[in-house]
């Protein structure tokens, strides 16, 4: 199935791909995509209306990076009022990592009520990809509350990357052995620049986090940032985005990243806030580019991954 970036993708049976805000897994020879399913109508919320009922955390598979398979709801909305995963809760930007300690994938969500005051994260654990997920708990790491979010793994050690102090700062947080909490051991970088949607990864020897603005649907300049430790001073630095509407991130916002094959790619929503369960999907290749090989350089391509996948 053949997919243009800045649309609404398609798995292989045609229908339409529910997995917004999510991230890709390669687990064996496999990848999986889990995003949120807004395959529900927007209804009315405490903050201006742009909301989809919580229905459930979706899960696709390939084998190509090209061709998606849908493999069902990994994680179920309840329709028990008292249940904490009820359909009226928010539940956002999943992020599923695989513990090779305890041979357990674990999912990890922001999770609030629709005025965004709960700002908590949401753990989740399956023994198997394609789930079912069961909900471990509901917590403020390190006592901070937690809005957008990522997970990044350097030398084996995983770190929740998340926005704080309602969108002020970015904290660096990190993971226990078995991934379904925090260490004790955090800092925070990005200081009062409000900043939020992280994504991250190391290449040459180098942290990159390309974040948002906090402009809430609104598409913004995205921004990178740099440093040579991940828990020291990263320096913001410029919009990495080559292109028609660069400033405006392509009309979307930027994601998680990945690496295949050697190769960068970064992950777009293109969110309708209106009509939030027509929102597309991009996946852009990443350049490292300058004399010392410290710069981004992110171009529109009409085809994902750039078509550079074979």
């Amino acid at each position: 199935m053949k997919n243009k970036n800045g649309d609404i993708w398609l798995d292989d049976q045609g229908k339409k791909i529910q997995a917004h805000g999510g991230m890709i897994l390669k687990h064996e020879n496999m990848y999986y995509w889990y995003g949120e399913n807004k395959e529900g109508p927007n209804v009315k919320s405490a903050t201006d209306g742009r909301k989809v009922d919580f229905i459930g955390i979706s899960c696709y598979s390939s084998s190509n990076l090209r061709d998606w398979h849908y493999e069902g709801l990994v994680l179920e909305a309840s329709n028990d009022p008292s249940n904490p995963l009820y359909r009226d809760k928010v539940v956002e930007r999943p992020k599923v990592v695989y513990s090779k300690w305890t041979k357990e994938f674990v999912l990890w969500f922001h999770y609030d009520h629709d005025d965004y005051w709960i700002a908590a994260s949401g753990v989740a654990t399956s023994k198997t990809p394609t789930g079912s997920f069961e909900l471990n708990k509901i917590f403020k790491p390190n006592r901070k509350d937690s809005r957008d979010f990522t997970i990044f793994e350097d030398e084996d050690k995983f770190y929740l990357v998340h926005s704080s102090d309602f969108n002020k700062t970015m904290y660096i947080s990190e993971l226990t052995d078995d991934l379904t909490d925090v260490t004790g051991l955090y800092t925070k970088i990005l200081v009062d620049q409000e900043r939020e949607a992280p994504a991250v990864f190391k290449k040459n020897g180098m942290y990159f986090m390309v974040t948002s603005g906090t402009t809430g649907w609104e598409p913004n300049a995205a921004l990178y940032s740099r440093s040579n430790h991940l828990f020291t001073p990263h320096k913001l630095i410029d919009n990495p985005c080559e292109g028609q509407d660069y400033r405006y991130t392509f009309h979307g916002q930027f994601n998680y990243a990945f690496e295949v094959k050697g190769n960068v790619y970064i992950m777009i929503d293109h969110w309708k806030p209106d009509n939030l369960r027509d929102s597309g999907y991009s996946i852009l290749p990443v350049e490292i580019i300058g004399k010392k090989k410290r710069d981004l350089r992110i171009k529109w391509t009409e085809e994902p991954f750039g078509g550079e996948l074979v």
